[in-house]
């Protein structure tokens, strides 16, 4: 059994991160994105459950941008599925520590909470992060 991600999100987010993704680590078939409601008519129910019924043999991951927003509400619908994962908070440096690391681990979980873990590091004030670190120096 094989892994795919999804990346999900509201407008265009999900697809211009992978274009970021790719030019860091390289283009990558295992990963789909859902560009949603960017057209008049665009349908999130039916997208999503295409978008499942289409991956079902394989572990899939789905990373949308919101917790508790439409896309991520959507997805929830499949959180008792076997081998689905379900993240939020889609953001650059979360995907790369995750794709860089999903085939070195053993288990998907194991490689999420990795991927979260380094990633929440990334996200800094960086005014207050370069005084305090000058004041450091000073000392």
């Amino acid at each position: 059994m094989g892994h795919r991600i999804i990346l999900a999100s509201h407008g265009k987010f999900a697809s211009g991160i992978l274009s970021s993704l790719e030019l860091i680590c390289g283009e990558n078939k295992k990963i789909i994105t859902l560009d949603c409601y960017t057209e008049e008519n665009f349908d999130l129910t039916s997208s999503v459950d295409i978008l499942m019924k289409e991956n079902e043999q394989n572990e899939l991951i789905v990373v949308t941008d919101i917790f508790g927003g439409s896309v991520n509400n959507e997805f929830l619908r499949y959180i008792y599925q076997p081998n689905f994962y379900l993240v939020a908070g889609l953001n650059l440096p979360f995907l790369i520590e995750l794709i860089t690391q999903i085939n070195v681990t053993e288990s998907i979980s194991d490689s999420i909470k990795q991927a979260l873990d380094c990633s929440k590091n990334t996200i800094q004030f960086c005014n207050e992060t370069i005084s305090k670190n000058l004041e450091e120096e000073t000392f």
